[in-house]
C-alpha cells in the first residue's frame, strides 16, 4: 500500500534530506549562521551532553520552524493512562487476560492517544528509573495532533492492523510482528486502517540496545543491519484550526496549539533516530543435544540497568524454530524467577498454554510467582516421541521481562473487565506421578 524507503542499521549516524530540497544539510557543521533554505538548526539530544561516546545520542533537524514555536501547554484528560501504582492493592496471583477489546467505531471514536491503557508497571518518570506495560486500542487515525514522550522510549509491537507512523524523521509502516521503538522526545503521529491494537513496552532512564552476544561471537539473535530508519520527509502545512502537539510528561498529557504541521523536517542527521525491525529477521539459536538454553538467548533488545547483567526491560520474543533435544522436556519448564514476566500473543498458539492464551491478550507471572506449561501441555510433552519437531510455527508470542516487581492497574485488574478469573485452573489437573519404586 506504501512504498516507503528506509535506511538500515542499529544506532548508526546517519544522513538524510528530503529528495526535494538537495542540499539541504549543512556542509561540515551542524549550526551554520545561515542555514540552506532558511532552515532552522535544531538538536534533539537524548543522552547527557557529556556521556562517553558509545552511549551518546543526538540528532540535528533541519526544520521550517524550530518545535518552540507553540503555545503553551495545558492539561489534558489523561483517561486509562497513568504511573499510579497505588492505586490498588498488590495481586501477586498468575494473571491473564483474554484479547482487549477494540472499540467500534464511528460510535466510539478512539486514536492511538486516547486509546493508550497502562496494564502494569514500577518506578516513576521523574526519578528516570522504571517501566510501563500499555495497551493501545484505536479505530481512528490521529489527525491534526501528534504526541512526544518526555518520560522515556516506546517500544511498540503491533498486535492487529497496520500503523502508518508519520515522525520529525520520515514515515515508518509498521505491520504486525514487526517492531518499532519512538525514542525519549521523538514527535509521532499514527494512521490506521480499521480496527487496531498492540502492546508498548515504555522504559524510563534507558535506551534499548542490543544485547551483547558473549561466547554467541560476532553474529546471531538480532543483526544491526536489519534495524531499518526512516527517511527525511517534510511537510510545509499550515494548520489555521490549530495543531495539537501531545506531550507525556511526568506521567500525565498535556497539549499545546500551533498553527503548523510539526513534520517540517528537510534533513537530518545523527544516531538518535526512531526504528522498526521485522520478528521474522531475527537468527533463532536453540539448544541441540539436551535440556533448555535459558530464554535470554531469544532477546531482540534490552534496556540496561547500572547493575551488569541485570536488565530494567528485555522484549524478548519465541519465534518459530527446531526442537531436537534428547531425553529433554521441551515445553518451557516449571519455574520461579526473581523477574517479571508480561507475555502477549501477536498471533497463533502459544506451545506452553495453546488454549486460553490469544492473540491479542496477555499474561503476567510477577516476580517468584510460580508458572509454566499447563496440565494438558506437560502430559502430552511428557509422552511424545522425541523427533526433530517444528516449534511455534505461525505463532509469534513475546515477553516483556523486567527486574523490577509491577504493580497492575485498577484498569487491568477490574475496568477492562478482560481479566480470566479462571486462569488457575489450567495447573489443577496437575497429578503426582511419584512411585518410590520406580526410578
Amino acid at each position: 500500500m506504501f512504498i516507503l524507503q528506509y535506511m538500515s542499521g542499529f544506532g548508526n549516524e546517519h544522513v538524510s534530506e528530503d529528495p526535494r530540497c538537495p542540499g539541504a544539510l549543512p556542509e561540515g557543521q551542524n549550526n551554520p549562521q545561515v542555514c540552506p533554505y532558511g532552515l532552522y538548526a535544531e538538536q534533539l539530544s537524548g543522552s547527557a551532553f557529556t556521556c562517553p561516546r558509545p552511549t551518546n545520542k543526538r540528532s540535528w533537524l533541519y526544520r521550517i520552524l524550530p518545535s518552540v514555536c507553540h503555545k503553551p501547554f495545558k492539561p489534558l484528560e489523561e483517561g486509562h493512562l497513568t504511573h499510579d501504582w497505588d492505586e490498588i492493592e498488590p495481586d501477586p496471583n498468575q494473571l491473564r487476560w483474554k484479547p482487549f477489546e477494540i472499540p467500534k467505531a464511528p460510535q466510539n471514536k478512539m486514536d492511538f492517544v486516547s486509546g493508550l491503557h497502562t496494564l502494569c508497571g514500577a518506578g516513576e518518570p521523574r526519578g528516570r528509573n522504571g517501566i510501563a506495560v500499555h495497551i493501545f486500542v484505536c479505530n481512528t487515525s490521529m489527525i491534526d495532533r501528534c504526541l512526544y514522550n518526555s518520560d522515556g522510549d516506546f517500544l511498540i509491537v503491533p498486535q492487529q492492523g497496520k500503523l502508518l507512523i508519520t515522525t520529525e524523521f520520515g514515515k515508518m509502516l509498521v505491520e504486525p510482528n514487526e517492531i518499532c521503538v519512538i525514542q525519549q522526545g521523538m514527535r509521532f503521529s499514527v494512521e490506521v486502517f480499521g480496527e487496531t491494537r498492540g502492546y508498548i513496552l515504555e522504559v524510563y532512564g534507558a535506551h534499548f540496545e542490543l544485547p551483547d552476544l558473549g561466547p554467541i561471537g560476532a553474529n546471531g539473535l538480532a543483526n544491526p543491519r536489519d534495524f531499518l530508519v526512516p527517511v527525511a520527509w517534510y511537510e510545509d502545512r499550515q494548520v489555521p484550526g490549530g495543531y495539537t502537539v501531545i506531550s507525556k510528561y511526568q506521567g500525565k498529557l498535556f497539549a499545546a496549539q500551533q498553527d503548523h504541521s510539526p513534520y517540517n523536517v528537510v534533513a537530518w542527521h545523527g544516531n538518535y533516530t526512531p526504528y522498526k525491525y521485522h520478528l521474522e529477521k531475527f537468527m533463532v539459536i536453540n539448544a541441540v543435544a539436551f535440556d533448555h538454553a535459558d530464554p535470554s538467548i531469544f532477546t531482540v533488545l534490552t534496556a540496561k540497568t547500572t547493575r551488569a547483567g541485570v536488565a530494567l526491560a528485555d522484549f524478548v520474543i519465541f519465534p518459530p524454530r527446531w526442537g531436537v533435544a534428547n531425553n529433554t522436556f521441551r515445553p518451557p519448564y516449571y519455574h520461579r524467577n526473581c523477574m517479571s514476566e508480561f507475555m502477549g500473543l501477536i498471533k497463533g498458539h502459544y506451545e506452553a498454554k495453546e488454549e486460553g492464551f490469544q492473540p491479542g491478550g496477555g499474561s503476567l507471572h510477577s516476580m517468584m510467582t510460580p508458572h509454566g506449561p499447563d496440565a494438558d501441555c506437560f502430559e502430552k510433552a511428557s509422552k511424545a516421541k522425541l523427533e526433530p519437531e517444528r516449534v511455534a510455527d505461525g505463532t509469534m508470542a513475546f515477553m516483556f521481562e523486567s527486574s523490577l516487581s509491577l504493580a497492575v492497574t485498577k484498569w487491568g485488574l477490574q475496568t477492562s473487565n478482560r481479566l480470566d478469573k479462571n486462569y488457575y485452573k489450567c495447573w489443577e489437573p496437575l497429578k503426582s506421578h511419584f512411585n518410590p519404586k520406580c526410578k
